[in-house]
């Protein structure tokens, strides 16, 4: 296998790759894109998404993901892959993240980003399919692996003066036209700072005093269980950070919250967005994006779709700069595969996996449908245990 020696710092290889456009700015990786132009002359080809992912991979060169050393040469048998020198892992620029095992081209997935990222509704599965040419399910798989990249763990908490507030929003059921009259409901909090525009920072004023000629700043959304104290304490400690002032509409729940200085704002007879603006601002966005763009979100994957607006809310003034940011947390993400996405095992891995419809197989005499479920599974424990042969006579079949 032919190799080709790295440096110690290991940059010299992929400094050809990178060539940022003409404008970029001094100490960036790449120029931000800000229109379909640029995007496609900064990401051409394979080689050009292959350098921005080495360099967010890697940002001082090459480090084995098993021995940590720094030394590696570049394989010319498989695209973008490096053998460690010290200990002969090799590793492609791909592995261990969010495009781990991939069968896509990078050009496709940077497009994918792209799109999801800068489209000021965001994109359905059904809208990549078309717009890249794929098939539905491999659209909806890179969607979904795109969407668990739009969250930071190592994001900063809310601080300063922040809106808490519980909402319901109707989601989707069935595969039929969705009724929003007829649909259930998902109670989901959220919390959003709320900023001076005079100082362009938070600033706490005394209980009950009116926040005037204030903007909005950077918000979180969640699915919670249920209305409970448990279930609210969990979501304000997740995302805001101890000491700041929340802003609440009086529920029960948020007394418990001792390390937070609470302002109450009891609603009653007055409409709760004249209260709590800006976080039922958010509300109103998210449940007119959901209706509009995936016409109603599902309970399953409710998070994710969440966490992909929170991210184009909190970046809605930099959208065309973000898909760099969406790429960037996709190589530093724990790979998901399809069963993880869908939260089944994988039946690859000796897990026994009950159909729900009986198999249809195709015989000398043509199709022919398989016995109930449970005869089927009653079949399978059999076959396992007897290791019955196949009847040559009858093709399909078993004796």
């Amino acid at each position: 296998m032919k190799l080709i020696a790295l440096s110690q710092v290991n940059l010299n290889v992929v400094s050809s790759l990178i060539k940022p456009p003409q404008g970029a700015m001094t100490g960036q990786a790449m120029a931000r894109a800000r229109s379909l132009t640029e995007f496609q002359r900064s990401f051409p080809d394979e080689a050009s998404c292959a350098a921005f992912l080495f360099t967010r991979r890697w940002p001082g060169g090459f480090v084995c993901p098993v021995c940590g050393k720094g030394r590696a040469a570049a394989l010319k048998s498989r695209a973008y892959t490096y053998e460690c020198s010290d200990c002969g892992r090799q590793t492609s620029i791909t592995a261990g993240t969010a495009l781990h095992r991939t069968k896509l081209p990078l050009t496709v997935w940077f497009w994918a980003a792209h799109l999801m990222s800068t489209h000021s509704n965001g994109m359905s599965a059904r809208q990549l399919e078309d717009q890249l040419g794929l098939t539905y399910r491999t659209a909806w798989l890179l969607t979904q692996k795109l969407r668990r990249s739009m969250v930071d763990p190592d994001r900063d908490p809310l601080e300063g003066v922040v809106e808490v507030d519980q909402a319901e929003i109707p989601f989707r059921a069935v595969d039929s036209f969705f009724d929003p009259g007829n649909a259930g409901k998902i109670l989901i909090a959220g919390a959003i700072e709320v900023i001076d525009r005079d100082t362009n920072e938070a600033k706490p004023q005394r209980k009950g005093a009116k926040y005037l000629d204030t903007r909005s700043g950077r918000t979180r959304l969640a699915m919670i269980a249920d209305n409970s104290a448990a279930s609210i304490e969990a979501f304000v400690r997740a995302n805001v950070k101890p000491g700041a002032t929340l802003l609440t509409d009086g529920h029960a729940s948020y007394p418990g919250l001792t390390d937070y200085r609470h302002d109450p704002r009891v609603v009653g007879k007055m409409a709760a967005h004249v209260v709590l603006p800006w976080i039922h601002r958010v509300f109103a966005l998210m449940k007119r994006w959901g209706l509009g763009t995936y016409h109603g979100l599902r309970r399953k994957h409710v998070d994710t779709y969440l966490n992909e607006f929170v991210f184009r809310y909190n970046r809605r003034f930099y959208r065309h700069a973000s898909f760099e940011t969406m790429l960037g947390l996709a190589v530093h993400h724990e790979p998901a595969s399809y069963w993880d996405v869908i939260g089944h095992a994988n039946p690859r891995k000796g897990n026994v996996v009950l159909r729900r419809v009986p198999r249809r197989r195709k015989t000398a005499t043509g199709m022919r449908q398989d016995g109930s479920a449970s005869a089927q599974t009653e079949g399978q424990n059999q076959a396992s245990n007897a290791g019955a042969q196949l009847h040559m006579a009858e093709p399909g079949t078993t004796q």
